[in-house]
């Protein structure tokens, strides 16, 4: 008799993916004798099967394509995509034997897990697994990437979307300071202008473009700080237990910020309310971060003496 496959949907970006972790940890848990694939794009889908936190992938980029189930046979489906209901459907398609999501009447599915707007990433996808039989808990998120540190402060400057991103003329002073202190400056992401026009101005080292996410990752391993806005680096920090320091806004860190090893995150955060995450300009609660708070909060984690998160 063939074995049952779990398929689980998370077609989302790096720092989404990562927050999904423990709850693939919690899945494989569950369901220790069946395959678990991933719905999701490359290559971050495939980093994750290189790490063995599933077997393999369905390459699935969104929500308006082929159902990643049609084909699969009788299997088990698995929403870490969202309350539905297009991600529901898109899963009930392909008619698995059970689906593990939270309830929703819309895509009628009801199992006693519902949504909650006002929670964590990491520990809402924990309660829903957890709720189907698969314990978890944030303490998953590590991963298991390590290397020598080299000392080096890597800086992300940009942002999937301009309400993330703080001004680049702040980013040249932080780097500056940081340059002056000794430190050696890299700078990644996928804004290759944004990160070749800081490396001009501060003479850090430009990395952007030319990372895949496992060479990013073992960069990242070694390195003694990150300094980055509210992106899938932050995220990465996290999973590899380096030291840094996240600039948050317009969504606040309660709902994305880290919530493993406290003491190695400082977080900055003045806003009182959830912004506009696709807005045209930068948040204001991201504007109020000012230069200062950056470096002392950044030098501050590179002694080993944590500033308190604001």
């Amino acid at each position: 008799m063939a074995v049952t496959p779990v398929l689980v949907l998370r077609a989302l970006g790096l720092g989404d993916a990562l927050t999904a972790v423990p709850a693939l940890r919690g899945l494989r848990r569950l369901y220790t004798d069946r395959p678990l694939l991933l719905a999701g794009p490359e290559p971050v889908s495939r980093w994750f099967a290189g790490l063995g936190l599933v077997d393999d992938v369905v390459t699935t980029t969104d929500l308006s394509g082929r159902p990643p189930g049609l084909g699969l046979g009788p299997h088990v489906g698995v929403n870490l995509q969202g309350s539905g209901p297009q991600s529901h459907r898109l899963l009930q398609a392909a008619a698995p034997r059970k689906l593990i999501a939270f309830d929703s009447d819309a895509a009628d599915h009801r199992a006693g897990c519902p949504w909650s707007v006002d929670e964590h990433e990491v520990d809402r996808w924990c309660r829903l697994v957890s709720s189907a039989g698969g314990p978890c808990d944030p303490s998953d998120l590590r991963l298991p990437v390590t290397a020598t540190r080299d000392g080096t402060v890597m800086v992300h400057p940009g942002a999937a979307s301009v309400a993330r991103r703080w001004p680049v003329e702040r980013w040249a002073d932080v780097i500056a300071e940081l340059r002056a202190d000794g430190h050696r400056v890299v700078l990644t992401g996928t804004e290759a202008e944004l990160c070749r026009a800081l490396s001009a101005a501060s003479g850090a080292e430009d990395l952007s473009g030319r990372l895949t996410i496992h060479q990013l990752a073992e960069r990242l391993a070694a390195a003694a700080l990150v300094i980055c806005g509210d992106t899938g680096l932050a995220h990465l920090a996290t999973a590899l237990g380096v030291r840094s320091v996240t600039l948050f806004g317009p969504v606040p860190p309660a709902r994305w910020g880290p919530v493993i090893d406290l003491d190695r995150h400082t977080v900055l955060y003045h806003g009182c309310r959830l912004g506009d995450p696709h807005a045209d300009r930068p948040d204001q609660a991201l504007l109020r971060i000012s230069v200062n708070e950056v470096l002392t909060a950044a030098r501050a984690q590179l002694h080993g003496t944590r500033r308190p998160s604001t």
